[in-house]
């Protein structure tokens, strides 16, 4: 474990073994800032391990929650879950993070960059969106310094969406979209939703950030993009929602994962992942695709795979 300088600032970091929070961690390493996770995870396998000081996630534990970020000036906050399951709900990680937020605030942390969601509305029908808007309301009146920043759809070596489309187009003959696929979506380099984090944490100024990249894709578009760069382009056939999701269901019980649900359906398809901000990142999906070509899609990138297995090492 890295010990700490007296000269060094303190920060802290959910999930610095996981997918974002590695990133923001590895930049605040090479800006010599003493980095500090808190983790469901403390034994994965990771090259930051003996970097960082790793202390649990005790949502349960106020009192050591408030402990593990005393002394830190600023707090990166990437935890949630993406959909409901026996193992997690998204109204517990809305309570831990409430928890976390009132933590840090007892804990004298002086600023918290928080990872939300584009178009979040508390009246939205679909809890992932309605349960991002109380996280940034009760946040902004929490009265800590913030910044908040809303990502769409993050890729990466580490990225899921990205990963397992081209994973079913390297084993299937055609590929299945809901609609016409003309929903648009802008995903942005996990690197460049990192660096924007950094810079934040060095800000005072409560802002609220639309973190999105320089590309704007249709769905089918960028099925089409992942094909082309992969050398896998199939026929596009438009399926009904429940057809596609018979057929993810099956696929899942395969892979044993949970490929797709309908909210994740819903709120792509009404255009939430979408925005007309300008862009935040600079890295492009279609070169990054393109240098990553005979990578991508070669394995499964499982959702629960990750969360069960808390030692293995993200890949």
């Amino acid at each position: 474990m890295r010990s700490m300088t007296a000269t060094e600032p303190i920060h802290a970091v959910t999930g610095a073994f996981g997918y974002s929070g590695q990133y923001i961690a590895r930049r605040l390493l090479a800006d010599g800032v003493t980095v500090r996770t808190l983790t469901n995870s403390p034994a994965r396998e990771s090259d930051l391990r003996d970097k960082v000081e790793v202390h649990p996630l005790a949502f349960d534990d106020k009192a050591q929650l408030i402990a593990s970020l005393r002394g830190a000036s600023v707090l990166y906050n990437t935890y949630w879950v993406r959909f409901n399951h026996r193992l997690f709900k998204q109204r517990d990680a809305v309570r831990n993070t409430l928890t976390l937020f009132k933590a840090a605030r007892e804990a004298g942390v002086r600023r918290v960059v928080h990872v939300s969601i584009t178009n979040p509305s508390e009246e939205s029908p679909l809890e992932y969106f309605s349960s991002k808007a109380v996280m940034e309301k009760a946040l902004i009146e929490s009265g800590l310094s913030h910044a908040i920043l809303r990502p769409t759809v993050l890729f990466g070596k580490e990225d899921i969406l990205i990963n397992n489309i081209a994973f079913v187009l390297r084993r299937l003959p055609i590929f299945g979209i809901f609609g016409d696929g003309s929903y648009r979506l802008q995903p942005i380099h996990v690197d460049d939703l990192a660096r924007l984090a950094v810079e934040q944490g060095q800000s005072e100024e409560n802002v609220i950030i639309d973190a999105i990249g320089p590309e704007t894709f249709t769905y089918r578009g960028l099925v089409e993009q992942i094909g082309e760069q992969i050398g896998k382009q199939r026929p596009i056939v438009r399926v009904p929602i429940w057809l596609g999701l018979a057929v993810a269901r099956v696929i899942g019980k395969m892979v044993g994962d949970v490929i797709v649900t309908k909210p994740e359906i819903d709120g792509l398809m009404a255009g939430l992942l979408h925005t007309d901000s300008p862009p935040t990142g600079t890295t492009r999906l279609t070169d990054w695709a393109q240098e990553h070509a005979d990578d991508l899609g070669r394995r499964y990138a499982s959702e629960l795979g990750r969360r069960k297995d808390i030692g293995k090492a993200y890949a």
